[in-house]
Order: C-alpha cells, then sequence, then structure tokens
C-alpha cells in the first residue's frame, strides 16, 4: 500500500496546491496559476491514462495465465485419469495423498494373495480371430476387476488371461477380515461367470469361460520393485508361490485355498477339505481346502443333551467323513439304546 501512495505523491501535492489557490480567492488567480494548474491536471491525467493501460495489460496477463493454468489442470487431470488405469485405486490414492513416496522401498506383511485363470485358454486362443479374443478377454477382465474393486481388492496384475490380487496392503482391515473379503470376493466372481456362461457365444466361444483360483494366506514381501526408472508395486515370498500353485491345481470353477487362510474364514464360509498337494519347497504334502457352495451352508445336524453340544456341517464333510459320522451316530444311538432298556 505505501508503495502504491508513492506513484502519486506527485498528484497529492499538485491538490493540495491548487485547494489551497482555490480557497483563497479564485477569481484572483493569475494566467501563470491557472496555466500551472492545467499543466499539473495534463499530467496526472497522462498518468492516470498510463497506470489504466498499464493495469488493463496486467489484468490480460493474469487472464492469459488463468487460462494456461486452466488448460494445464486440464491436462494434469486427463494424464492422472490415465495414469490410474495402470494402478490399483488404494495405490493411486496412496501416492497422489503423499501417504506413500515412489521410491524403492517394502515391507513385510501378512497378506492374502488370489491367483485366477481361465481353464484351457490356449487352446481357445487357436480358435478365436485376435480380434474376438481380445474383446471377449476384455470382457472377462472388466467384469472380475469391478468385483475385485467392490470388495477392496488390491489389483497387482494381469498376465494375459491370469489375474493376480491381493488384501492388507496399501489397506487393510485386520487379517482375518481380509481374508473373508478376499474368498468372498472369489466366491462372486465365481457366480458371475456362471451368469455370464450364455454371454461368450457372442463372441465365437464353442464353450464357456471357466475360472479356477487359488488362494493363500502368508507373510509377504510387498512394495516397489524394480530400478530408479522404472517400479513396480507388487507383492513375492513363498506365500505368493503357494497361492500360485493352489491356482494350478484347483478345478474348473473352483477355488482352492491354503489351510492358513481356511482356518481364518472356516466360521464364515462353507469349506471342506481336499485333496493333499506336493509342492517344490516343502517336504511334506500341503493340505488344501475348497469352498462348498453356500446355499448348503445351514445343512447342519445337531445334538443337544444336558451340556453337551454337537454341530456337524454336513455339506463340508468329505465321504469318508460322511462314513465315519454316520457310523459313529449308530454306535451311539445304540448306546442310547441300550441304556434306556437296562435302566
Amino acid at each position: 500500500m505505501a508503495n502504491n501512495d508513492a506513484i502519486f505523491r506527485t498528484e497529492d501535492t499538485f491538490i493540495s496546491e491548487a485547494k489551497a489557490l482555490l480557497s483563497d480567492d479564485g477569481s484572483a488567480l493569475s494566467t501563470d496559476q491557472y496555466q500551472r494548474l492545467v499543466t499539473e491536471y495534463e499530467h496526472l491525467l497522462k498518468t492516470t491514462k498510463r497506470l489504466v493501460k498499464l493495469n488493463d495489460r496486467g489484468a490480460d496477463r493474469l487472464n492469459e495465465l488463468a487460462r494456461e493454468t486452466q488448460e494445464k489442470n486440464a491436462q494434469l487431470e486427463r494424464l492422472s485419469n490415465q495414469l490410474a488405469k495402470y494402478l490399483s485405486p488404494q495405490v493411486y490414492q496412496s501416492i497422489f495423498s503423499g501417504d506413500q513416496t515412489v521410491s524403492l522401498a517394502s515391507s513385510r506383511k501378512k497378506l492374502t494373495v488370489f491367483f485366477s485363470d481361465l481353464v484351457g485358454f490356449t487352446s481357445i486362443t487357436d480358435s478365436l480371430e485376435s480380434e474376438d479374443l481380445t474383446d471377449a478377454l476384455n470382457y472377462y477382465l472388466d467384469e472380475m476387476s469391478a468385483i475385485a474393486l467392490e470388495y477392496g481388492a488390491t489389483i497387482d496384475k494381469y498376465i494375459g488371461d491370469a489375474i493376480m490380487i491381493f488384501f492388507g496392503d496399501p489397506e487393510s482391515h485386520g487379517v482375518q477380515e481380509d481374508a473373508i473379503r478376499c474368498v468372498s470376493m472369489a466366491i462372486a466372481m465365481q457366480r458371475r461367470m456362471e451368469e455370464l456362461s450364455n454371454r461368450w457365444a457372442d463372441y465365437g466361444l464353442h464353450e464357456p469361460f471357466r475360472m479356477r483360483i487359488g488362494i493363500n494366506t502368508a507373510y509377504c514381501t510387498v512394495g516397489n520393485f524394480g530400478s530408479e526408472h522404472r517400479l513396480d508395486y507388487t507383492v513375492i515370498g513363498g506365500g505368493v508361490n503357494v497361492a500360485s500353485r493352489l491356482e494350478t491345481a484347483a478345478k474348473a470353477s473352483n477355488i482352492l485355498m491354503s489351510e492358513d487362510t481356511y482356518n481364518l474364514v472356516r466360521d464364515s464360509i462353507l469349506c471342506r477339505e481336499a485333496d493333499l498337494i506336493t509342492m517344490k519347497g516343502f517336504a511334506n504334502p500341503i493340505r488344501t481346502f475348497e469352498v462348498l457352495d453356500q446355499s448348503r451352508a445351514e445343512e447342519t445336524i445337531s445334538v443337544d443333551a444336558d451340556k453337551s453340544h454337537l454341530r456337524v456341517r454336513v455339506a463340508a464333510l468329505s465321504k469318508i467323513e460322511i462314513e465315519q459320522l454316520k457310523e459313529s451316530l449308530e454306535i451311539a444311538l445304540q448306546k442310547v439304546q441300550d441304556h434306556i432298556q437296562n435302566r
């Protein structure tokens, strides 16, 4: 404000002197005095015009800068939206919010890792034109990705027809809840595949896509891997390899999980033990569990006697276990009958 006042110091002095002259007898002013007033006024007018022009130029420049800024912002927004498609929403948000730095860094966390692929996809590629195959594959990936994002999954990458997903980073709801969300997501995906069974004929497929899924919960290393020029936000470790191996071992349209994942979800999701599988790097075969039709979750046998309670989910039992249960119940029933007769 002081600098602006200094610009008009001469004008202020002139106005003060003019007021002083006019406060006396204005009619007694001499020609020289009138001339001086006119000259000073002309000077004031020129200065004002010059300032107006400068102001107009400044306003035009500010408007130009505003337009340039708006265009730059629009360009950055377009680039940001394009970049977002290459990153999981959680990773994208954590980077642009400043919560995560883009650098070579990683950490150890207990994650639930998911792998899926399409059964017989290699043979499918030989029977379709590349354009139809591309459209079908993109549609499939889009449908599965929408479900993954709905459950809060971090989509790691697409590997052809395969999808790699994990739960627990950069956002986590707790190890157990992450595992439940992952398996629930897998169930939703398989259900969606059933709903789309008639859609694949539109792309020239003779048989519908069928997906198999493997899930494992384990400590993994998650973070940015690569070089200073190219980074990949991903998860590595033995737990990832187990999930991949489970996916390979799974049957078409099935979900196969490790014992670690099963222990976290068994009270919420209906499962049963599947075959033991031998895996490289493990001395003993690994127990596996498959997810069952959740509509059968209420198929239970209940026995209540005094303070004793027995609850058995029949659908979760294997054939051998069902035979063992049948035999045990028959023996128990016989003992009850014998006890009644001997009373």
